[in-house]
This record gives C-alpha cells, sequence and structure tokens, in this order.
C-alpha cells in the first residue's frame, strides 16, 4: 500500500478534519466573550494537524505491515494462505480475514467441481472410445472374413455396427451440449404417439433381430416440451430397455394422467434391476451389475436422459425387480414455469 493511495482512502477523513478545525476556530475567533490571540488560534491548528498528521502516519505505517504479511501469505503455497494470514488487530482486519476466508472456501469448492467435472468428463470419454472402438473392430472383421457370408448377411452386419456407432456419436454430441441447453431448445405442444413410434422405427432392427415384441397404447396425450430433445431422451431409455431384454421378450409403452401430470411409461421384462443399483442408475458414469455383467457401458445413457428431462421441466423415475422387469417413467408436469426451463440443473 502506498501513501498516495492510503491518502486517497481516507479523504473522507481529511474533509471531515477541516471542516471541524474551521469550525472551532470560526467559533473562537468570532464570539465575542472570548479574547484570544490570533497567534494562539494558529498554534492550536498547528499542534491539532501536527496530532492529525501523526495519527494518519500511525495508521499508515500499521496498516502497510498487515497487507503486506497478507500478500506474503497468499503469494505463498495456497493451501496455507489461510493459516498464514497475519491476527486481526481491529475490527476492520478481523472482517478482512472473514472475507479472504469466505472467498477462499468458496474458490476452493468451484476449483474442486472443476477437477470432479474433469475425472467424469475423461472418465467418460475414455469409456466411451472404448465402447466406439469395439463397433469398428467388428466392422473391419466383417469385411476380412466375408467370404463365408452372403452379401446381404455383411450389410446388415455393418449396418448394425454403424448405427451402434452412430448411436455413440449421438451422445457424445448431446452429452457436449447439456450445460449450453439455453440456446438450442424450443418448447411446444406435441402429439406423445408420433414422438413414440419416430423412436421405435428408429430401434426397428434391434426388435426383429431379438424378436421382441412391442405394445403401445393409450399415447393419445398432447405434452408441452421439446421434441429433439425429447427423442434423445426416449431413445436412450429404449435402447437401454431393448439391450437388457431377451430373445422374444416383450416391451409395453403407455401413457397415463392425472390432475397433477401425464406419464410416459416404457416397461420391460427384461433381467430388471438389483436393488442396491437402483438409488444409483442415474448417476453419471454408473454402470451398476448389469453394465459389468452383460454388457460394457458408459454409464451416461440414463444419467444425461434425467438431466436433460428436468431442464425441459420434466422428470424420470424407475420402478423395477430384480429378474422381473424395469419400469422407467417420464413425468410431465401439467403448471410449469417455462421461464425458468433451462436453468442449470446439478
Amino acid at each position: 500500500m502506498k501513501m498516495k493511495e492510503y491518502l486517497a482512502d481516507q479523504i473522507g477523513l481529511i474533509v471531515f478534519y477541516l471542516l471541524l478545525m474551521v469550525f472551532i476556530t470560526a467559533v473562537i475567533y468570532l464570539d465575542p466573550s472570548f479574547k484570544v490571540w490570533t497567534n494562539n488560534i494558529i498554534y492550536l491548528n498547528v499542534v491539532a494537524l501536527v496530532l492529525f498528521c501523526m495519527y494518519l502516519l500511525g495508521s499508515y505505517l500499521i496498516k502497510k505491515v498487515y497487507y503486506t504479511q497478507v500478500i506474503d501469505a497468499i503469494q505463498g503455497e495456497e493451501e496455507e494462505i489461510i493459516h498464514r494470514l497475519p491476527a486481526a488487530r481491529s475490527y476492520e482486519q478481523k472482517l478482512f480475514r472473514i472475507l479472504l476466508q469466505t472467498n477462499y472456501d468458496q474458490q476452493n469448492s468451484r476449483i474442486e467441481k472443476i477437477l470432479a467435472d474433469k475425472k467424469d468428463n475423461f472418465e467418460f470419454i475414455s469409456s466411451w472410445v472404448h465402447e466406439i472402438k469395439t463397433p469398428i473392430a467388428v466392422s473391419k472383421l466383417i469385411i476380412e472374413n466375408n467370404t463365408d457370408n452372403t452379401k446381404d448377411e455383411i450389410l446388415n452386419s455393418l449396418g448394425e455396427e454403424i448405427d451402434r456407432i452412430d448411436r455413440l456419436v449421438e451422445q457424445v454430441l448431446y452429452y457436449s451440449k447439456v450445460d449450453d441447453f439455453s440456446r438450442d431448445y424450443f418448447i411446444h405442444e406435441l402429439d406423445l404417439s408420433l414422438l413414440v413410434s419416430e423412436c421405435v422405427k428408429k430401434h426397428a432392427k434391434i426388435f426383429i433381430a431379438k424378436k421382441i415384441r412391442i405394445e403401445i397404447y393409450d399415447l393419445d396425450i398432447m405434452v408441452t416440451t421439446d421434441r429433439k430433445w425429447l427423442l434423445f431422451i426416449l431413445d436412450q431409455i429404449l435402447f437401454n430397455a431393448l439391450k437388457y431384454t431377451a430373445e422374444n421378450g416383450v416391451i409395453k409403452i403407455f401413457a397415463a394422467k392425472d390432475e397433477g401430470e401425464k406419464r410416459l411409461m416404457i416397461m420391460d421384462n427384461g433381467i430388471g434391476i438389483r436393488n442396491e443399483d437402483l438409488e444409483r442408475v442415474f448417476d453419471r458414469g454408473f454402470t451398476g451389475y448389469n453394465g459389468r455383467e452383460f454388457n460394457k457401458s458408459t454409464g451416461m445413457g440414463l444419467y444425461l436422459a434425467r438431466r436433460l428431462a428436468r431442464k425441459l421441466g420434466h422428470d424420470i423415475s424407475i420402478n423395477s425387480v430384480y429378474g422381473e422387469y424395469t419400469c422407467i417413467i417420464i413425468h410431465f408436469p401439467k403448471h410449469m414455469d417455462f421461464f425458468n426451463v433451462a436453468k442449470p440443473w446439478r
């Protein structure tokens, strides 16, 4: 801290002192009941000025020492900043220390969150890269060992692997956009049956290959949402249902509504979810017992589905009995504040 900066900071006090001394001098000099020599008035002002300057100088030196120690502490090792701060000797320094402590804690929280997000992103990208390498490798093998297969079989196999690559690329694309959601959505009323039909059609090959029966009913409901983002959510949920449903299984898609909300249910008779995994299936990167036992998985599908659903003002819940069924429910509340739809959600 420089003296010039300190004096500029104390300008209010200096002005107050000058006005006070002018007032006192005027009262003494103009009051006819007091006989005071002019030299005495000058002497009084000089002494007061000297004392005031000594006060300013002393205050400046004390604050300079304190702020120098604070700067030295800040420039030291980051984890030792708070412990190296000098002890507060005044109320002002105490407030300053509290301010530094609060700012330090908030900054540490932000850094920890950034590091956690960076770690999660790295784990997701690593898992995603391993996932996408598989269909690429399978495609190469199909091309190299095509002597025993017909042309149609080769094309079908390649088509399946390309669809898998396309799904993984789409997933990472939506993951990259999830924090910038507010720039890319359009809320309007949509026919739920048309959205479901489009999503089911996209996965028709898997339905046919695994001989899974699809039952769709009671979908004559209009919902207020964004078409592109809801289709992605449906795609993630339906793909999960298909992945964990055995051959000749059945997937049911139906809707219901009451006074508070509309609901879309996607139910399969697949392997179900263990109780210990049920509360964590929407966590980022969580694959659970099913993901480790039956398929390699990024653990991002349901995480993205719920996060995007909540950004749209919807929600997703899940019911399951291990070995019997899984039912994922998308909730569409009837009363929403669309001004708050795209606000960040964590």
